[in-house]
């Protein structure tokens, strides 16, 4: 796909889109997620980019809703479906969702409409998916232990561009190979040419290790896992309460987060553990030894039977006096125990194996000697030994948990894509159980709606009334203010968007036509001067000379001029739609005034107020058809004219000269 293809992407998107693994994928599925891992592109913009593209594969103009209004409507309908996610990437998948014109597209999103309308929005999973978002890479890692080492430039390079963690140095020979080992725990050569090389040190020659990055940098993997761990987790915990069917080894998952900290370290077996220990107890432990062969001489020296006072004789050895024959002739046998308590407390202390034990015995010379000291060469090389030790320890269980990482890698992937959509399925899910919704029906002509409610009313949806209306071709609505008209208006109007998203809407049936256009005009604030007059009279021009099915939805349009002359105009308009294919409901005060001065017979559907009660309309909400609604001024005069008894004022007849007029 050539990226630059979708609308609104232009080389500079392209190019940060590019950098993904796999841009095309991600634009086809409207994967927001992975669009946002672009460089440079914030997730409002991957879900703009994602509209954009699935537009281009349907050949969908986007030109479906054709006003503010209708623009306005959408957004409100858009915004119940997004309060009903739980995850910030469910929200602005949403927004991939839209009115089509396309067939293709609302088919497509209808056939997964059924499928999210049939999710169960239990609350362990609402629970769950609060933890859970897109996956990160962590940035800013480095590993300054482990080197790469080449004598290509071509391959120092590519070296260089897939292992930014770690140096990547040019060498000549084994000889530079060497200095490297004196300066880093491993140095990995990529040249097939230094194999056989005995060199001192961790020195491993691998040409495969650009195609092994779980063997070069494990903590690359184990950063990722460990900045991701509590996504995985709760992503897991969704898949176990939704049974999503995901190829990810839950069990192997649980397993290789346990092996990992918080820090992107493996955690230790009882090998490292003990090596750690080691390293860090070394110098406490050569020193306790020492106290240890020093305080057993001492004891022994002031118990020694001989020519002088054993304290006279301590007294001496401690000035230096003839150490060394001292103790060879007269306390050799107590020497040697004390150097090997020391030599004990050494390996017990630190736990060593035979091989370092080895090392520690030479830590303490046999040599007659007091106070005891140890052979600090001898240390230094014990601390080298151990740890050497302790980090190829380290290296191989990272590399073991990278290996078992890498296998599950691509599956966590899918876990968690797998578990943020399940978000937007129960999103739809949601919004079709909070408002009694049903997948409408295409076809006919006009829209049908039946027990229609909507939520976009500022009341509780249990309260709101539902009503049933069907229309078709230019129809006038009349009735009485506060009855409903614009209510009716907005109904139909979200029915019809929510339908062309392919989505349920708040009815127990719906038909609708399927229509290329909406139009809604809402009621203007007052009257228009003479330039936004001309200005609104321009843009119906294009609406009546414009071609396909369209959905005309017009409140009060009169309220821009004069009464007389609004009359004329919207009869003039719904001539001119009358001869297209065009549904449209104008609501009008003017309905009567309207049908005289159209050249046809104009449907006129009538919202009825059924009476006062204590000053307040009772409504019957639904409009009924060929019905001329009356007035709220009609209801108050016939009441006053027939209400029983005299009037304070005596004035019956008036009232009923009014009502007259009326007539």
């Amino acid at each position: 796909m050539d990226l630059e293809s979708v609308p609104g992407v232009g080389p500079k998107t392209a190019d940060r889109l590019a950098a993904l693994d796999e841009p095309e994928r991600a634009l086809a599925a409207g994967d927001v997620a992975a669009l946002a891992e672009a460089p440079g592109v914030s997730p409002g913009r991957a879900a703009t980019i994602a509209r954009a593209a699935i537009k281009a594969e349907h050949g969908d103009t986007g030109e479906f809703l054709a006003t503010d209004r209708a623009r306005e409507v959408y957004r409100d309908a858009l915004a119940l479906l997004q309060d009903r996610a739980v995850t910030d990437y469910a929200a602005k998948r949403l927004e991939t969702l839209y009115p089509a014109g396309s067939e293709s597209r609302i088919e497509e999103v209808r056939e997964w409409t059924t499928q999210a309308m049939a999710r169960e929005p239990d609350p362990e999973v609402l629970d769950a998916l609060s933890g859970v978002a897109p996956l990160e890479s962590p940035t800013g890692l480095r590993v300054r232990e482990r080197c790469l080492a080449t004598a290509d430039a071509e391959r120092h390079a590519a070296a260089e561009a897939a292992y930014p963690e770690i140096s990547v140095e040019v060498v000549e020979d084994a000889r530079d190979i060497a200095d490297l080992a004196t300066g880093y725990s491993t140095v990995i050569v990529l040249d097939e040419s230094f194999a056989g090389i005995d060199i001192a040190g961790d020195v491993r020659v691998e040409p495969d290790a650009l195609e092994k990055p779980e063997m070069v940098v494990p903590e690359r993997l184990l950063a990722f896992f460990a900045e991701n761990r509590d996504r995985l987790r709760t992503a897991a915990a969704v898949a176990r309460a939704a049974d999503l069917d995901t190829p990810c080894d839950l069990v192997a998952l649980d397993d290789a987060l346990s092996r990992l900290d918080d820090e992107g370290s493996v955690v230790p077996d009882d090998e490292l553990a003990r090596l750690r220990q080691a390293v860090d107890d070394l110098d406490a432990a050569v020193s306790t030894g020492e106290s240890v062969a020093n305080d057993r001489l001492r004891e022994a020296i002031e118990e020694r039977d001989v020519t002088i006072e054993g304290s006279d004789l301590l007294s001496l050895v401690e000035q230096g006096a003839g150490v060394d024959s001292l103790l060879s002739r007269e306390l050799e046998d107590e020497h040697a125990a004390a150097i090997e308590a020391a030599r004990e407390h050494l390996v017990d202390a630190l736990a060593l194996d035979a091989g370092e034990a080895e090392i520690a015995a030479r830590a303490f010379p046999e040599e007659p000697t007091f106070p005891v000291e140890h052979d600090e060469a001898v240390v230094s090389r014990l601390r080298e030994e151990l740890t050497a030790a302790r980090d190829r320890r380290a290296t191989r269980l990272k590399r073991d948990l990278a290996a078992d990482l890498a296998d599950l890698s691509e599956d966590c992937e899918e876990l968690v894509h797998a578990a943020l959509e399940r978000d937007v399925e129960l999103a739809v899910a949601r919004f079709a159980r909070e408002f009694d919704c049903t997948l409408p029906e295409f076809g006919g002509s006009g829209v049908a709606i039946e027990a229609g409610r909507s939520p976009l009313l500022d009341i509780d949806f249990e309260a709101v009334e539902p009503i049933d209306y069907a229309v078709a071709g230019p129809t006038l609505l009349s009735g009485v203010n506060s009855g409903g008209k614009t209510s009716t208006l907005d109904l139909l109007a979200l029915v019809t968007v929510l339908a062309h998203m392919g989505l349920p809407v708040p009815a127990d049936r719906a038909v609708v036509e399927r229509y290329d256009s909406l139009h809604y005009q809402e009621k203007s604030q007052g009257t228009l001067d003479a330039g936004a007059f001309e200005s609104t009279l321009r843009e119906f021009a294009g609406l009546v000379s414009g071609a396909g099915h369209r959905l005309v939805l017009v409140d009060e349009l009169e309220s821009i001029t004069e009464p007389g002359a609004s009359a004329r105009i919207i009869a003039g308009i719904l001539e001119e739609l009358a001869g297209g294919e065009a549904t449209a409901v104008f609501v009008s005060h003017l309905a009567g005034e309207i049908r005289e001065a159209a050249g046809f017979e104009v449907p006129v559907d009538g919202i009825e107020a059924v009476g006062l009660e204590g000053g307040e309309l009772v409504v019957e909400r639904s409009p009924k058809k060929d019905v001329l609604a009356r007035s709220t001024p009609e209801l108050i005069v016939e009441k006053l004219a027939t209400q029983d008894g005299e009037t304070a004022d005596g004035a019956e007849p008036f009232y009923e000269r009014l009502l007259e007029k009326f007539e």
